[in-house]
Order: C-alpha cells, then sequence, then structure tokens
C-alpha cells in the first residue's frame, strides 16, 4: 500500500473484552486530539465493533492508526480518525439520506447507518467484487440488513435512491463525478479527496440553488478512485 507500513499478518489473540477496551480508548483519544465531536457519531463509534470488519490475520490491529489490506485491488479499511474526519465536516446526522462511493469492509457503512437512524437510508456502491462480497458478509454478521448495497461504478452514484443529503467518497480523484453533484440534494453536503497539483486534499462542498462552495479541510492520503471517473481514466 502507497505510502504505509502494513503490520505483520498474525493469528488473532485478543479476547472481545480486549477490544472493547481498545475501542473506548480510542473514542477517547479521537476526542482528546479534536477528530470527534459528535454525540451520535461517537456513540456508533462505541457500538460498533471494528475488529469484526477486518480480515483475520490482521484483527488484532484493529484500533492502530494504520490502514489495513482488505480482499481486493488495493483495498484497505482506513485509520479509526479517517472516520470522524469525514463524517464530522459532513455534518452527518439522524435522518439524512446518506450515499458511501467505496464500500471497502463495511465499517464506514455500518457507522453511517447508526448515525443516520432507522429514519435515515444509506447506500453504498463498491466496484470491486471481491471487496463488495467481504463487506456484505461483515455488515450481515453485524446484523446491518437494511443497507443498500450496490455493486457498481461509484462514479455513477445510485440515481434509483437519490437525492442524497450527504455523499462520502472514499478514494481520491481528479474532479468530484458529475453524477454525484447532480444526485446530491440543495443544501447537501459532499466529501472527498481530491487530487490537486499533485497533493490530495480533502474538500468538502455544500451545494446551494446557484452553486457549490468547496471548502479545503486538509491534506490527505487515499487510493484513487476506480471506473469511469478514476484517476487512471482521467488521464
Amino acid at each position: 500500500m502507497q505510502g504505509w507500513a502494513v503490520p505483520p499478518q498474525k493469528e488473532p489473540e485478543k479476547s472481545r473484552e480486549e477490544f472493547r477496551k481498545e475501542r473506548e480508548e480510542k473514542v477517547r483519544w479521537l476526542i482528546k486530539n479534536r477528530y470527534l465531536r459528535s454525540e451520535r457519531l461517537k456513540n456508533a463509534l462505541l457500538k460498533v465493533p471494528r475488529e469484526d470488519f477486518i480480515p483475520s490475520l490482521y484483527r488484532d490491529y484493529a484500533y492502530l492508526e494504520v490502514p489495513l489490506p482488505l480482499p481486493g485491488e488495493e483495498a484497505t479499511i482506513s485509520c479509526p480518525h479517517s472516520y470522524p474526519l469525514f463524517y464530522e465536516p459532513l455534518g452527518l446526522d439522524k435522518g439524512h439520506r446518506f450515499l458511501e462511493i467505496g464500500l471497502g469492509s463495511g465499517y464506514g457503512t455500518a457507522l453511517a447507518r447508526e448515525i443516520v437512524g432507522q429514519d435515515g437510508l444509506v447506500v453504498s456502491v463498491e466496484i470491486d467484487p471481491l471487496t463488495f462480497e467481504f463487506a456484505k458478509s461483515n455488515l450481515e454478521n453485524a446484523g446491518y440488513t437494511d443497507i443498500v448495497l450496490v455493486k457498481g461504478d461509484g462514479g455513477l452514484g445510485y440515481l434509483e435512491m437519490s437525492p442524497y443529503d450527504r455523499i462520502c467518497i472514499t478514494g481520491a480523484c481528479i474532479g468530484i463525478p458529475s453524477p454525484l453533484l447532480k444526485q446530491l440534494a440543495t443544501g447537501g453536503r459532499l466529501i472527498a479527496p481530491l487530487i490537486e497539483n499533485g497533493i490530495q486534499n480533502l474538500v468538502l462542498l455544500e451545494k446551494s440553488e446557484k452553486d457549490v462552495i468547496k471548502k479545503v479541510i486538509c491534506e490527505v492520503l487515499y487510493v484513487s478512485l476506480r471506473g469511469k471517473y478514476g484517476v487512471k481514466y482521467m488521464k
């Protein structure tokens, strides 16, 4: 993986209780370091066991601040801090209709489902069939049966359930795919790693009736978006 040292594979040894303590400590760390403010996101992070969304041989590393490999082409589960890094500025909240581009392990999808609640909607699109099946299995095993999972090109979004109040793109892109901007509701927000002058910046877009306002949050490093609007296609 680009730019990261992947820890060695090992058979899992930690107990549920050990993971629970690590999860609680991680939440305290996220609050202390000002990544985490939202009460709903805090509760979701405490509730969803991240270790259940990681391949067995990397399970014991669940709460380390390092991306871990997943089944599929260049697929990873992001560092624990990445989820509040995205969801806090996005303002993801109860009742939102949420579209996720890049299903990954399904962990961020489960967090989103907890945040939006029963009145909300979560749709997630994944292009890699191996990654899709891994995440689908994780979510089903965790009891999340009301998430709309789509195997396809995330850059095209999912028109059938649009418009969306919030959209999260988890792969770096040269430009925001136009179908996603069209599927974003007026007053909605979209967040994505955007490649600008050779640097990846996490950007937040807010859509009004007249225009789209862009705000740069920080520099990041993510695997590239694939598909029609992916980096390889756009070059």
